[in-house]
Parts: C-alpha cells; structure tokens; sequence
C-alpha cells in the first residue's frame, strides 16, 4: 500500500461521513442525542465491533 492508497481511503471515509449530515440533519441530531443517553460500555463495544468488522472487510477485500 502506498500513501495514494491511504489518502484515497481516508478521503472515502470523508464522504460516506458526510452523506448523512448533508442529506438529513435532523436525523443526525436525533441519532447524536441517542448516543448520548448511551453507557461508555456500549459505545466502546459498538466502536470495537465496527473496527473488527472493517477490518476482515479490509482482509477479505485486499
């Protein structure tokens, strides 16, 4: 991998990011204010998940 691969990737995390505060900010309030009625616990679980998920994604893919 090299750092266009890396830069290439970081900006696609940039836009997938950016495509629910642009398309619906309402929701996104709403999902933030959820979150916040959440225990450290399970948003660290939940944080974990996503990045064992992503990374067998990454492995699979590559």
């Amino acid at each position: 991998m090299n750092w266009q691969d890396l830069f290439a990737a970081i900006a696609l995390v940039m836009v997938i990011e950016g495509l629910l505060p642009f398309s619906s900010p309402q929701s996104l309030r709403r999902a933030y204010l959820q979150v916040t009625q959440l225990d450290d616990m399970t948003i660290r679980c939940t944080g974990l998940a996503s990045m064992v998920i992503g990374m067998i994604l990454l492995f699979l893919i590559r």
